[in-house]
Protein backbone atom coordinates (compact mmCIF):
# COMPACT_ATOMS: atom_id res chain seq x y z
CA UNK A 1 0.00 0.00 0.00
CA UNK A 2 1.19 3.64 -1.11
CA UNK A 3 1.45 6.53 1.01
CA UNK A 4 1.57 10.17 0.20
CA UNK A 5 5.66 10.30 1.86
CA UNK A 6 6.77 7.56 -0.77
CA UNK A 7 7.99 8.49 -4.16
CA UNK A 8 6.33 8.46 -7.08
CA UNK A 9 5.86 5.34 -9.37
CA UNK A 10 3.10 5.77 -11.36
CA UNK A 11 3.69 6.19 -15.17
CA UNK A 12 1.52 8.49 -16.86
CA UNK A 13 -0.50 5.49 -18.41
CA UNK A 14 -1.13 3.50 -15.18
CA UNK A 15 -1.83 7.26 -14.10
CA UNK A 16 -4.58 7.51 -16.91
CA UNK A 17 -5.80 3.98 -16.63
CA UNK A 18 -6.09 4.10 -12.41
CA UNK A 19 -7.79 7.99 -12.90
CA UNK A 20 -9.96 6.59 -15.69
CA UNK A 21 -8.90 9.41 -18.39
CA UNK A 22 -6.65 9.19 -21.43
CA UNK A 23 -3.26 10.01 -21.79
CA UNK A 24 -3.63 13.04 -24.29
CA UNK A 25 -6.34 14.53 -20.80
CA UNK A 26 -3.19 14.26 -18.46
CA UNK A 27 -0.98 16.17 -20.78
CA UNK A 28 -3.73 18.92 -21.97
CA UNK A 29 -4.82 19.61 -17.93
CA UNK A 30 -0.54 19.57 -17.71
CA UNK A 31 -0.36 22.49 -19.97
CA UNK A 32 -3.03 24.01 -18.30
CA UNK A 33 -1.19 23.93 -15.03
CA UNK A 34 -3.96 22.10 -13.37
CA UNK A 35 -1.94 18.51 -12.69
CA UNK A 36 1.72 19.67 -10.99
CA UNK A 37 4.99 17.73 -13.15
CA UNK A 38 5.49 14.50 -12.59
CA UNK A 39 9.38 13.46 -10.89
CA UNK A 40 11.38 12.77 -13.98
CA UNK A 41 13.19 9.31 -13.59
CA UNK A 42 16.25 7.34 -15.01
CA UNK A 43 15.64 7.19 -18.79
CA UNK A 44 13.86 10.38 -18.88
CA UNK A 45 10.28 8.86 -17.76
CA UNK A 46 8.34 10.85 -15.67
CA UNK A 47 6.84 9.32 -12.37
CA UNK A 48 3.10 10.31 -11.15
CA UNK A 49 2.11 9.55 -7.77
CA UNK A 50 -0.96 9.49 -5.27
CA UNK A 51 -0.94 13.50 -5.32
CA UNK A 52 -1.75 13.65 -8.91
CA UNK A 53 -4.84 10.88 -8.63
CA UNK A 54 -6.77 12.82 -6.09
CA UNK A 55 -6.23 16.08 -8.43
CA UNK A 56 -7.46 14.78 -11.18
CA UNK A 57 -10.22 12.95 -9.32
CA UNK A 58 -10.90 16.64 -7.56
CA UNK A 59 -10.79 18.20 -11.16
CA UNK A 60 -13.51 15.43 -12.15
CA UNK A 61 -16.10 16.64 -9.19
CA UNK A 62 -15.57 19.92 -10.45
CA UNK A 63 -16.48 19.38 -13.78
CA UNK A 64 -19.13 17.20 -12.45
CA UNK A 65 -20.84 20.86 -10.95
CA UNK A 66 -20.47 22.17 -14.29
CA UNK A 67 -17.11 24.45 -13.88
CA UNK A 68 -15.41 25.29 -17.00
CA UNK A 69 -11.56 24.42 -17.15
CA UNK A 70 -10.51 28.11 -16.41
CA UNK A 71 -12.88 28.25 -13.93
CA UNK A 72 -11.28 25.21 -12.16
CA UNK A 73 -7.92 26.48 -12.91
CA UNK A 74 -8.91 29.43 -10.71
CA UNK A 75 -9.90 27.39 -7.95
CA UNK A 76 -7.46 25.12 -7.59
CA UNK A 77 -4.65 28.42 -7.86
CA UNK A 78 -6.31 29.22 -4.61
CA UNK A 79 -5.83 26.19 -2.73
CA UNK A 80 -2.42 25.67 -0.46
CA UNK A 81 0.27 24.50 -3.04
CA UNK A 82 1.48 21.94 0.18
CA UNK A 83 -1.81 19.70 0.04
CA UNK A 84 -0.93 16.66 0.50
CA UNK A 85 -3.14 13.25 -1.71
CA UNK A 86 -4.75 13.19 1.84
CA UNK A 87 -6.17 16.55 2.08
CA UNK A 88 -6.95 16.57 -1.80
CA UNK A 89 -9.20 13.87 -0.80
CA UNK A 90 -10.57 15.39 1.94
CA UNK A 91 -11.72 18.57 -0.23
CA UNK A 92 -12.93 16.55 -2.94
CA UNK A 93 -15.18 15.08 -0.56
CA UNK A 94 -16.36 17.93 0.53
CA UNK A 95 -16.96 19.14 -2.53
CA UNK A 96 -19.25 16.72 -3.66
CA UNK A 97 -21.41 16.72 -0.21
CA UNK A 98 -22.56 20.20 -1.29
CA UNK A 99 -22.57 19.78 -5.14
CA UNK A 100 -26.58 20.82 -6.23
CA UNK A 101 -28.47 18.34 -8.66
CA UNK A 102 -26.60 17.44 -11.83
CA UNK A 103 -28.54 18.42 -14.95
CA UNK A 104 -31.29 16.71 -16.46
CA UNK A 105 -32.06 15.77 -20.05
CA UNK A 106 -35.66 15.70 -20.99
CA UNK A 107 -37.71 15.88 -24.30
CA UNK A 108 -40.62 18.82 -25.15
CA UNK A 109 -43.04 16.97 -23.95
CA UNK A 110 -41.01 15.45 -21.02
CA UNK A 111 -40.28 19.18 -20.07
CA UNK A 112 -43.83 20.20 -20.47
CA UNK A 113 -45.06 16.97 -18.22
CA UNK A 114 -42.97 18.53 -15.05
CA UNK A 115 -43.61 21.96 -16.03
CA UNK A 116 -47.02 21.13 -15.55
CA UNK A 117 -48.42 23.58 -18.72
CA UNK A 118 -47.37 24.09 -22.34
CA UNK A 119 -44.70 26.29 -22.97
CA UNK A 120 -44.35 28.46 -25.89
CA UNK A 121 -40.90 29.24 -27.19
CA UNK A 122 -41.03 32.16 -25.55
CA UNK A 123 -41.86 30.81 -22.18
CA UNK A 124 -38.27 28.37 -23.13
CA UNK A 125 -36.23 31.61 -23.99
CA UNK A 126 -37.54 32.63 -20.53
CA UNK A 127 -36.52 29.94 -18.81
CA UNK A 128 -33.65 30.18 -20.52
CA UNK A 129 -32.13 33.12 -19.38
CA UNK A 130 -33.23 32.55 -16.11
CA UNK A 131 -30.88 29.29 -16.10
CA UNK A 132 -33.70 26.67 -15.74
CA UNK A 133 -32.85 25.06 -18.40
CA UNK A 134 -30.53 24.72 -21.68
CA UNK A 135 -31.08 23.70 -25.17
CA UNK A 136 -29.30 20.78 -26.38
CA UNK A 137 -29.28 18.97 -29.24
CA UNK A 138 -32.60 18.55 -31.40
CA UNK A 139 -36.21 18.89 -28.98
CA UNK A 140 -34.17 18.22 -26.18
CA UNK A 141 -33.47 20.14 -22.90
CA UNK A 142 -30.99 19.94 -20.51
CA UNK A 143 -32.60 21.14 -17.26
CA UNK A 144 -32.06 22.11 -13.50
CA UNK A 145 -34.35 20.45 -11.19
CA UNK A 146 -34.00 23.18 -8.67
CA UNK A 147 -34.63 26.01 -11.21
CA UNK A 148 -37.06 24.44 -13.44
CA UNK A 149 -40.03 24.63 -10.45
CA UNK A 150 -39.66 28.17 -9.62
CA UNK A 151 -38.69 29.56 -13.03
CA UNK A 152 -42.00 28.17 -14.11
CA UNK A 153 -43.50 30.22 -11.32
CA UNK A 154 -41.80 33.05 -12.34
CA UNK A 155 -43.26 32.91 -15.83
CA UNK A 156 -46.77 33.90 -14.89
CA UNK A 157 -45.50 36.77 -12.05
CA UNK A 158 -46.31 40.15 -13.46
CA UNK A 159 -42.98 41.61 -13.29
CA UNK A 160 -40.94 42.64 -16.27
CA UNK A 161 -38.39 40.25 -17.96
CA UNK A 162 -35.73 42.35 -17.70
CA UNK A 163 -36.27 43.07 -13.96
CA UNK A 164 -36.47 39.47 -12.98
CA UNK A 165 -32.95 38.84 -14.93
CA UNK A 166 -31.37 41.46 -12.67
CA UNK A 167 -32.74 40.55 -9.73
CA UNK A 168 -31.32 36.86 -10.61
CA UNK A 169 -28.20 38.67 -11.25
CA UNK A 170 -27.93 40.58 -7.50
CA UNK A 171 -28.62 37.27 -6.02
CA UNK A 172 -26.19 35.66 -7.44
CA UNK A 173 -23.49 38.17 -6.81
CA UNK A 174 -24.41 38.36 -2.96
CA UNK A 175 -24.96 34.79 -2.47
CA UNK A 176 -21.60 34.02 -3.91
CA UNK A 177 -19.38 36.31 -1.88
CA UNK A 178 -21.51 34.86 1.14
CA UNK A 179 -20.64 31.26 -0.12
CA UNK A 180 -16.39 32.88 -0.41
CA UNK A 181 -16.85 33.69 2.83
CA UNK A 182 -17.93 30.75 4.63
CA UNK A 183 -15.94 28.46 2.56
CA UNK A 184 -13.18 30.37 4.19
CA UNK A 185 -14.22 30.41 7.44
CA UNK A 186 -15.14 26.59 7.39
CA UNK A 187 -11.59 25.47 5.84
CA UNK A 188 -9.92 27.79 8.55
CA UNK A 189 -11.94 26.85 11.57
CA UNK A 190 -12.59 23.32 10.55
CA UNK A 191 -10.64 22.05 7.73
CA UNK A 192 -7.17 22.60 8.54
CA UNK A 193 -7.89 21.30 12.15
CA UNK A 194 -8.98 17.92 11.20
CA UNK A 195 -5.73 18.14 8.35
CA UNK A 196 -3.20 17.58 11.97
CA UNK A 197 -5.51 14.48 13.06
CA UNK A 198 -4.19 12.42 9.29
CA UNK A 199 -3.40 9.08 11.92
CA UNK A 200 -6.82 9.22 11.72
CA UNK A 201 -8.22 6.11 9.50
CA UNK A 202 -11.45 7.63 8.99
CA UNK A 203 -10.54 11.27 8.51
CA UNK A 204 -11.81 11.58 5.23
CA UNK A 205 -15.25 9.79 6.03
CA UNK A 206 -15.97 12.23 8.95
CA UNK A 207 -15.42 15.64 6.99
CA UNK A 208 -17.62 14.72 4.43
CA UNK A 209 -20.29 13.38 7.29
CA UNK A 210 -19.91 16.90 8.57
CA UNK A 211 -20.27 18.97 5.56
CA UNK A 212 -23.09 16.96 4.86
CA UNK A 213 -24.48 17.89 8.27
CA UNK A 214 -23.67 21.40 8.06
CA UNK A 215 -25.49 22.13 4.58
CA UNK A 216 -29.22 21.92 5.04
CA UNK A 217 -28.35 24.31 8.71
CA UNK A 218 -26.39 26.43 6.64
CA UNK A 219 -28.98 26.75 3.63
CA UNK A 220 -31.50 27.24 6.58
CA UNK A 221 -29.97 29.86 7.82
CA UNK A 222 -29.16 31.83 4.68
CA UNK A 223 -33.19 31.48 4.01
CA UNK A 224 -34.48 33.04 7.28
CA UNK A 225 -31.64 35.73 7.49
CA UNK A 226 -32.35 36.97 3.94
CA UNK A 227 -36.56 36.96 4.98
CA UNK A 228 -35.78 38.86 7.95
CA UNK A 229 -33.40 41.55 6.22
CA UNK A 230 -36.10 41.83 2.80
CA UNK A 231 -38.83 42.28 5.61
CA UNK A 232 -36.92 44.99 7.03
CA UNK A 233 -35.90 46.65 3.82
CA UNK A 234 -39.31 46.44 2.41
CA UNK A 235 -40.79 48.02 5.84
CA UNK A 236 -38.20 50.49 5.32
CA UNK A 237 -38.48 51.41 1.97
CA UNK A 238 -42.71 51.64 1.94
CA UNK A 239 -42.75 53.61 5.20
CA UNK A 240 -40.26 56.74 3.66
CA UNK A 241 -42.93 56.60 0.69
Amino acid sequence: MTTDTEEPTLTVDELAARAGVTVRTIRFYSTRGLLPPPVIGPRRVGHYGLGHLSRLALIEELQHQGMTLSAIERYLEQLPADLSAHDLAIHRALVASWAPDSAEEATRTELERRAGRTLSEEDIDRLAAMGALERAAGQVYRLDPGLLRLGVQLLDVPIAHETILAARTVLLEHTRSAAHELTRLFRDEVWNPYRERESDPEHVAAMKSLSAHMQPMVVQALVTAFQRSLKEELRAAFTAE
